[in-house]
């Protein structure tokens, strides 16, 4: 009968190394395991975003400052302590006069006694005075300052149901701060938001590709007594981690629109990005890769526990997904994130009327026009100008030389303050496909709406809205400012 390598007597495997090799494999299996349900994970949690009213703080009660000692009034001195015993029945001589003298003094201490609890009495009662004043004082104090805090937490939601940049910045900053990352991924995450296209865009760091198990399993080498690694094929290692990066992806949406308690994002752009060191260079380098944009109503149409993350990311968003993440193979982002900062918009000056910055508000739309023609150039572009009213939907066409990204694009400016309908993205789609152009780029000093980034998805179409605009202006040393006439 053969012999079981487990069995008792002697055996050719230790047991304590395969078990080993059991026990590394399992934990591989595990992490692949925890990698694959990131999203799945994020789904089981309850996502709602902050009440803002319930960040108020509930009224305090300022502590007494009365000594229990002195709130009651204490006893007065009682004469039958002071009084002395009168003579007995044999009374000596002299007696009497020893009796007046006793009974004498008796009295001033009495008196005395009197006095000394007239003067505690008004002490302690003057001390209860003061302590209920400081008490008042200390509680107005307190209410002052919970009103206070009251006030500034309905002021801050006001600035979030009115979409103020820095505060729905703040707000879903600090939700996403909150959270937790699985196996210590990066915790670095950036919000920007762009009110005029209620746009939120987010640079998200991910984990580069060693989060994935480079060992697919683990076994017993009998000849060199040792457990030894049996690799993952690299398809395999790059299906891994593109799956995960995909789940993040999705798992970011989520959160986002989860937050939105107060409805004020209807896009989402999310740029996934890995801080590595370039091999061939030895430098820090952080590419993007993954880039999607999202539509609350494309979003709120998945159902996200049933999907395939990837093929939902590629297809349904035509997000661009490293092909190499590996070899931090980048793509080109859907949304520059610093487009969206606002840092590159803020006045200079608190008074706007002393900011020598021109408005481009006030600017004619041929004006606006020249002032675009003069970023793209600026920008390396080579471009043309077309005669207002024989362009047939083109303001200007620029043409870039690179041999791989360039190509012939075809601009339409405009100077408008109302949200760009649909319809002019479009229009400016079917320009692309009659003109034969590589894009079409649409600069706005205005926003967008969810429909027309929905449209321009998948298609070689680029929206500038008036944030991203400012931006490209500041970084070419353009002095250019939008500031909405009044009405």
């Amino acid at each position: 009968m053969g012999r079981s390598f487990e069995g008792h007597g002697r055996s050719d495997r230790p047991p304590g190394r395969t078990a080993e090799a059991a026990q590394r494999t399992a934990a591989v299996q595990e992490c692949v395991r925890v990698l694959g349900n990131v999203l799945a994970d994020a789904l089981a949690i309850d996502v709602h975003g902050t009440d803002l009213q319930t960040l108020k703080r509930a009224p305090r009660r300022a502590p007494p400052t009365v000594s229990p000692t002195d709130l009651e009034a204490h006893p007065g001195p009682i004469w039958d302590a002071f009084v002395p015993h009168p003579p007995g029945r044999l009374r000596w001589w002299g007696a009497e006069r020893r009796f007046a003298r006793r009974l004498a003094c008796a009295e001033d201490r009495f008196a005395e006694a009197i006095e000394r609890h007239r003067a505690a009495e008004e002490n302690r009662r003057e001390r209860v005075t003061q302590a209920l004043r400081d008490q008042v004082e200390r509680q107005r104090r307190l209410d002052e300052a919970t009103a206070d805090q009251h006030a500034r937490i309905d002021a801050y939601e006001r600035l979030v149901v009115n979409r103020d940049r820095a505060a729905v910045m703040r707000y879903f900053q600090k939700a996403l701060d909150r959270v937790a990352e699985p196996l210590d991924f990066p915790r670095r995450r950036r919000v920007r938001y762009v009110p005029e296209s209620t746009l939120l865009a987010l640079e998200w760091d991910l984990p580069d590709v060693s989060v994935v198990p480079a060992e697919a399993s683990y076994r017993y080498d009998r000849s060199a007594d040792t457990v030894l690694a049996v690799p993952r094929e690299a398809a395999e290692l790059r299906r891994l981690y593109q799956q995960l990066v995909a789940q993040l992806a999705l798992r970011a949406l989520h959160l986002v629109f989860g937050n939105d308690r107060y409805g004020v994002v209807d896009t989402v752009v999310f740029n996934g990005m890995v801080e590595s060191v370039d091999l061939t260079t030895g430098q820090t380098v952080r590419p993007c890769l993954i880039t999607l944009r999202a539509t609350r109503e494309q979003f709120q149409a998945l159902v996200l526990d049933q999907l395939d993350p990837v093929a939902c990311v590629r297809h349904y968003f035509a997000a661009e997904v490293s092909r190499h993440p590996e070899e931090l193979q980048p793509v080109e982002p859907v949304l520059e994130f610093d487009l969206a900062d606002p840092r590159t918009i803020e006045a200079v000056d608190v008074i706007s009327e002393i900011d020598s910055r021109p408005n481009l508000l006030e600017l004619s739309p041929e004006s606006f026009e020249h002032l675009v023609h003069n970023l793209l150039t600026r920008m390396g572009l080579e471009s043309r100008l077309f005669r207002r009213g024989t362009d047939g939907g083109i303001d200007c066409v620029a043409y870039d030389p690179r041999p791989i990204t360039g190509g012939k694009f075809v601009v339409q400016a405009k100077l408008w303050t109302r949200t760009v309908p649909p319809s002019a993205v479009r229009d400016l789609f079917g320009t692309v496909v009659d003109a034969g152009a590589t894009k079409g780029i649409l600069i706005t000093t205005s926003g967008f709406g969810p429909t027309s980034y929905q449209f321009a998805t998948g298609k070689p179409l680029q929206l500038i809205d008036g944030t991203a605009l400012l931006s490209l202006c500041h970084s070419h040393n353009i002095p250019a400012r939008i500031i909405p006439r009044a009405s």
